[in-house]
């Protein structure tokens, strides 16, 4: 189920709106009807002190007199219906009508005492006040009850809390549009960058415009960039190694293809397994390429993700160089390892890291004359693990050092087969690893000196 960003920051806007104009609907309702009733209780009680004052004696008895005017403050399209009570200091009827509930509790001195109750099976609203009467027959305080019905106060309720509820409702109504406008103001560049990310040409790779949108969408937008520059970088190292590849075994393939033909068309043993020799050596060539090709892409910025690891690469040094005795020996070069006499602990690709000293040290031997000496050296110098490799061949010039990392540079003139990958497999594995390499002549000249340089692993803590 899709969902709607818009949608969502309306309804978290309007949600907590809508819940605060009912809260304030409910308060509303209730104030108007304070309102109301405190206007009814205050007309009740001006009514009922125009009858209290007309309250007196006249010849022996207590009489009260009915002013129009006492009546006429009730006046209104409700036509509510007005009843009213006055009993003397005994509880005599003196006027008014018998059925008019009394208070539950008579006033208290000169304070009204208001109420509700029923006359009639109509609702009611009464005020009682309580009069005092100068009389030496019934001397006291008189009762004045006045009431009324609820159509009109009902009536001023509705249109005190309508009318504000109405007003709430429409600043609701006029905030929900604002909303909603400014919420398609605000998700405009949002849109667009989805409009242009649909409409653009699945090929193109182009960094998106991250100006004209908000400081929230840009940290987006960098990350989209990344992630496309990731993309053109995996990209661009593909069509290098299809390049490499197809560039370094064309020239083998078509070698083995002419090896091939000759050997179909020649009759004698000797010179059919010449050629099959030739074709096996070209295999085992075009074999080497590949893995040299494949370590390569591995090592480079934006090749498969390293899994590093803490390892010794005192270790691993040790066995890459052991797995090239063989070569030594046939060579008759004299090869030597000093190691640390302590773990020398780095963070890297155990595989990366071994190409990398069976590159250097297989370079050695094969570059410089039978009977010569390569030493591999390794040591601890302050945060760095180094790895050098010294031999006593001829040595590389100075104007050539650079050049060497090429990818397929050879030295000429040059005897040896080779595919020139292999120190550019070494620099791609340091920078990997984010380490330096350097080359440099032996002391005393000539010869050659490779320095390795690696991040040394901060040691593990103790147990406990």
């Amino acid at each position: 189920m899709s969902r709607s960003l818009r949608a969502e920051l309306l309804g978290w806007l309007l949600l907590p709106l809508a819940a605060v104009v009912a809260f304030n609907g409910w308060s509303l309702h209730r104030d108007a009807t304070r309102t109301a009733d405190l206007i009814t209780d205050r007309t009740l009680l001006a009514s009922a002190r125009v009858i209290a004052e007309q309250v007196k004696e006249a010849d022996g008895r207590i009489e009260s007199m009915i002013p129009p005017s006492a009546l006429e403050m009730f006046a209104s399209p409700d036509r509510d219906k007005v009843i009213y009570r006055v009993l003397s200091p005994s509880g005599e009827l003196i006027a008014g009508f018998p059925d008019v509930v009394e208070p539950p509790m008579r006033p208290r001195g000169l304070e009204p005492a208001y109420y509700e109750g029923q006359f009639r099976t109509q609702a009611m609203r009464a005020v009682a006040l309580a009069q005092p009467v100068i009389s030496k027959v019934d001397g006291g305080n008189a009762l004045v009850i006045v009431a009324t019905t609820l159509h009109g106060r009902d009536r001023l309720v509705d249109e005190i809390w309508l009318t504000s509820l109405r007003d709430q409702l429409v600043l609701v109504g006029i905030a929900a549009l604002l909303t909603l406008f400014g919420l398609r103001r605000g998700l405009a560049p949002l849109l667009r960058l989805r409009n242009e990310l649909r409409s653009r040409n699945p090929e193109s790779l182009k960094a998106l415009d991250r100006g004209g949108v908000q400081s929230e969408l840009r940290p987006m937008i960098d990350a989209l960039n990344h992630a496309l520059e990731r993309v053109q970088a995996y990209i661009a190292l593909q069509r290098r190694f299809v390049a490499d590849a197809s560039h370094q075994l064309r020239t083998p393939l078509a070698v083995l293809k002419t090896q091939v033909a000759m050997a179909r068309r020649d009759d004698d043993p000797q010179m059919r397994g010449e050629a099959l020799a030739a074709i096996e050596g070209g295999v085992d060539g075009m074999g080497r390429l590949v893995n040299q090709l494949l370590t390569l892409a591995r090592a480079e910025p934006g090749g498969a993700a390293l899994r590093k690891e803490a390892l010794d690469f005192g270790e691993v040094a040790r066995s890459a160089t052991e797995s090239l005795a063989g070569i030594a020996f046939d060579r008759a070069i004299d090869l030597s390892f000093d190691g640390a006499p302590e773990p020398l602990s780095v963070v890297g690709h155990v595989t990366l890291l071994r190409e990398l000293v069976v590159n250097l040290v297989e370079n050695a031997l094969r570059h410089i004359p039978r009977h010569g000496a390569v030493s591999v050296r390794l040591a601890r110098e302050g945060g760095q693990v180094l790895l050098a490799v010294e031999d006593n061949g001829p040595g590389i010039a100075a104007a050539d050092r650079e050049r060497v990392f090429e990818r397929f540079h050879r030295l000429a003139p040059s005897t040896i087969e080779g595919t020139g990958l292999g120190l550019a497999i070494v620099k791609e594995i340091v920078a990997a690893h984010d380490g330096a390499i350097l080359l440099m002549e032996t002391q005393p000249p000539p010869g050659l000196r490779v320095e390795v340089r690696l991040p040394a692993a901060a040691p593990e803590p103790p147990p406990g």
